[in-house]
């Protein structure tokens, strides 16, 4: 059975940090595409962040570079998301997924406010 089980959101004031984890099980992660997308109320799924199955390439949508890295740790099954200087603006439930097989997790909510 697959899983994704996100973890890590939180309420952060701006300017904080968090880290998100995605811990995956039931499919072959370490030759997976992972990512990271979030939805804030009322707007539509954006990709946050991408990362190849041995961590040597990775992409990030312009809003995020620079404050956030996405990595991995194969032999946890593991995929992270740190975020640094956090915004109102990155209020989301983020979702981790191995999109290329049709994998997603729950979600997890993030709240950046003061």
């Amino acid at each position: 059975q697959v899983q994704l089980v996100e973890s890590g959101g939180g309420l952060v004031q701006p300017g904080g940090s968090l880290r998100l984890s995605c811990a995956a099980s039931g499919f072959t992660f370490s030759s997976a595409f992972m990512a990271w997308y979030r939805q804030a109320p009322g707007k539509e799924r954006e990709l946050v962040a991408t990362i190849t199955s041995v961590g040597g390439s990775r992409t990030y949508a312009d809003s995020v570079k620079g404050r956030f890295t996405i990595f991995r740790d194969n032999a946890k099954n593991t995929v992270y998301l740190q975020m640094s200087s956090l915004k109102p603006d990155d209020t989301a439930v983020y979702y981790c997924t191995a999109r290329r097989r049709g994998y997603w997790g729950q979600g997890t909510q993030v709240t950046v406010s003061s």
